[in-house]
């Protein structure tokens, strides 16, 4: 029997859940979604672009990020939200924190802090740099003021000619700003599909441009997804666990909890945590509904807020993804004077220090605090398991948000702080 990439165990959770009981329900919005006839059924582009996805484009995208890797020390990403979240997050969690091959990666776009936004012009503006600006309409404030920085630094480093070199752009097929200077330009341009929202188009070329030129083999990323989408196409609860894990998430938010905390033991994991949390937020967090949430990394988290976890109010549960096989490891030396008192993990692997660390917190967590627990276990994290990882939540969010009668693809919310912006700036019609 073929080994799941991602196990869902609900052992540690006090949920009894009658399968049969939710199913109809279940199945029916599964067909929605396959029909698309659901709300929002116009952005479900994401459910089969592992399958469908552009071949000649793809080609394109591998040979101008083999382009930018060999011409060019830093690539900067501007881009906000959706269009930078998922490939900061697929590159911190495959390449690790303190990587040294291939070009830098810079983010911009993603903040109008002074601080940052000078930090970061200052920090390339003496290396040879590119651009991947990342945006459907081309109007998306934080990035459209960093490109406007960016491209005016590009031509008087390169010239005109050499900037359009420099400058890649990815946003919609047939209409917007950026489109529009892309085509006068003569940038190299990828599509973010029209059917496909931010938060749900990380195996486009949104992620998978800035995640190839990192030196992650995108091909990888859509063929753990397509795996993802191939194993949750049947909707029995029995065989598939991403609508298992949206199904216990929302019967523990109808029992009471507030907020998910997703837990990670690997630092490198923090920006999965922006992704996901950008993912379920923005998808659910509507007319006064949905679990808020948030994040966490162990062991280092549980030294600053593992007091509450463990014994503060009790309006969250946990939902950890817990990676057996670490990338590469560390073995612990013996030291002759022992003042640490460490010698009884002499010569273990640091894997196994963490792998306790685990089990002793999930115990402590579960059994002693009464946090609602669940595990998502994987037995190695490489760029097809990220990839599948990636389809699992965005199929789990999607189903989540339809159980709690929401439309998962749209994000009203989120327009009322640009309009007050705008407003406050002078902006024209606002």
């Amino acid at each position: 029997m073929e080994e799941k990439t991602i196990k869902l165990d609900l052992g540690h959770t006090t949920l009894k859940i009658d399968e049969a009981a939710h199913q109809e329900e279940v199945t029916a919005i599964d067909q929605s979604m396959k029909d698309k006839t659901g709300r929002g059924s116009d952005f479900l582009g994401w459910l089969d672009y592992p399958l469908n996805y552009d071949k000649k484009e793809h080609e394109l995208l591998k040979k101008t990020a083999d382009y930018i890797r060999s011409n060019y020390d830093v690539l900067v990403v501007a881009g906000i939200g959706g269009s930078y979240l998922g490939a900061r997050a697929a590159i911190d969690a495959l390449k690790g924190l303190f990587h040294e091959e291939g070009p830098e990666i810079v983010y911009l776009g993603q903040t109008l802090d002074p601080d940052y936004v000078h930090g970061a012009l200052n920090h390339i503006k003496n290396k040879k740099f590119a651009v991947n600006v990342i945006s459907k309409s081309g109007t998306t404030t934080e990035t459209s003021v960093a490109f406007r920085l960016l491209r005016e630094m590009a031509e008087a480093k390169y010239g005109k000619e050499g900037a359009s070199k420099a400058i890649v752009a990815t946003t919609d097929a047939h209409s917007g700003a950026l489109l529009k200077l892309s085509q006068e330009e003569g940038y190299v341009r990828f599509v973010l599909p029209g059917d496909i929202g931010g938060r749900y188009s990380v195996q486009t070329p949104v992620g998978l441009f800035p995640i190839a030129v990192a030196g992650i083999d995108p091909t990888l990323i859509l063929e753990g997804s397509a795996k993802a989408r191939e194993d949750l196409s049947d909707p029995t609860l029995s065989k598939n666990d991403a609508y298992r894990y949206a199904l216990a998430r929302h019967l523990l938010y109808k029992a009471g909890n507030a907020s998910e905390l997703l837990v990670t033991y690997k630092p490198q994991l923090v920006q999965l945590g922006e992704w996901w949390k950008q993912l379920f937020g923005e998808s659910e967090g509507k007319e006064g509904k949905s679990l808020f949430p948030t994040s966490c990394t162990f062991t280092t988290d549980l030294h600053s807020l593992g007091q509450f976890i463990q014994e503060g109010s009790k309006t969250f549960f946990e939902t950890i993804i817990d990676i057996k096989n670490p990338t590469i490891d560390v073995e612990i030396p013996y030291d002759e004077a022992n003042l640490d008192g460490l010698n009884f993990l002499a010569n273990k692997k640091m894997s196994f220090v963490q792998e306790k660390a685990y089990e002793g917190t999930l115990e402590a967590h579960s059994k002693k605090a009464g946090r609602e627990n669940i595990v998502l276990h994987m037995d190695k994290l490489g760029a097809f398991e990220l990839g599948y990882l990636f389809y699992f939540f965005e199929r789990a969010c999607a189903m989540s948000a339809y159980l709690n009668g929401v439309n998962p693809f749209d994000q009203p919310g989120v327009e009322v702080y640009k309009k007050n912006m705008f407003h406050l700036l002078g902006k024209p019609g606002y």
